[in-house]
């Protein structure tokens, strides 16, 4: 099947996925990876490291791919955008904070913006600010976000971009590992989705292989919401997010005494980093979402991407005839 939704003409794509930009892990490899399967790849800026940034454009190659930011962050850095813009991102992603001080500037690059919302809060202010994809993200996601579930939060925004955007394209993200999930989003009202922990779980991301093999090895019960994984690195994130993570020794041993851990997380942090970066599971915080339950190997992203694709496929032309007379 050719798929055919608003984000596969909009964005010239031939299946309707969106890696997420995963800040340190979705590079220049990863994201063309995924454009290359028919999806548009995203590099995550992450904390804005501009060498890194840079790196991981060139990764890219020839790639046409796009650039994600943690909006909070960027607030910190403003002139990241402008570096990014330079290497002309075919959208750039902002989640996590106020999008309208960038807005003018995506605008005059001729970049699409997409605002990542978590409640409808957020998705009324990524609409004044202009967005021109709105990508509804429940709790089930790895990494940061909020309380809301993806199965109702997609279709409520989905009836509130109908009311008064109904030119505003929607994604949807959180748990989407497979293509039940991306039928699903498609039947909730969204033209796509965004994926990250399916994608995470790839050969192409800059993820640290014992990481995988540790969540491929546990299933969705095994991951929790918490700030232990922020305060060991020293980030001061917003209180309205926390960030999925797999439970780990780690975790365990600091989920609940954040005082206790902000105590002692300055002086431990240069081994936190080097736990995270040299594999070392048990003493890390792992970003995942509840998805690994729907995963079992790493895979390249091509592979992915096509599996997910006609997994969906077959459900929508094949469950609907079975269930109705």
């Amino acid at each position: 099947m050719a798929w055919k939704t608003r984000l596969t003409e909009a964005l010239g794509i031939s299946l309707p996925i969106l890696l997420a930009p995963m800040g340190g892990a979705a590079g220049g490899k990863p994201a063309a990876a995924v454009t290359a399967g028919g999806g548009l790849g995203f590099i995550g800026a992450g904390y804005g490291d501009p060498a890194w940034i840079d790196r991981e454009f060139a990764a890219a190659g020839n790639a046409r791919v796009g650039c994600g930011f943690i909006t909070w962050s960027l607030a910190n850095q403003p002139e990241l955008l402008d570096r990014v813009l330079a290497h002309a991102p075919a959208a750039v992603f902002l989640s996590f904070g106020d999008p309208a001080p960038f807005v003018p500037k995506i605008r005059a690059a001729g970049s699409r913006l997409i605002c990542q919302v978590q409640t409808i809060a957020h998705t009324r202010a990524a609409l004044a600010a202009g967005a021109d994809i709105i990508v509804a993200q429940g709790t089930e996601a790895g990494g940061h976000g909020a309380l809301r579930a993806t199965m109702t939060l997609v279709p409520e925004v989905a009836d509130l971009l109908a009311r008064g955007s109904p030119d505003t394209l929607l994604l949807a993200a959180g748990g989407i590992a497979d293509g039940r999930g991306l039928a699903a989003a498609i039947m909730l009202g969204a033209d796509g989705v965004v994926m990250g922990s399916r994608l995470w779980a790839t050969r192409e991301c800059l993820i640290h292989p014992n990481h995988q093999t540790a969540a491929l090895a546990a299933n969705g019960d095994a991951t929790v919401r918490q700030i232990a994984a922020d305060i060991a690195r020293g980030y001061d994130w917003p209180g309205e997010f926390t960030g999925r993570v797999l439970r780990t020794g780690f975790v365990d041993r600091w989920h609940g005494d954040e005082a206790a851990h902000r105590a002692a997380a300055g002086a431990a942090r240069a081994g936190y980093m080097a736990d995270v970066a040299e594999g070392r599971t048990d003493e890390a915080g792992v970003f995942v979402g509840e998805a690994i339950g729907l995963m079992d190997r790493v895979l390249p992203a091509a592979a992915v991407l096509a599996a997910v694709g006609a997994q969906a496929e077959a459900l929508l032309r094949g469950r609907a005839a079975r269930v109705l007379a």
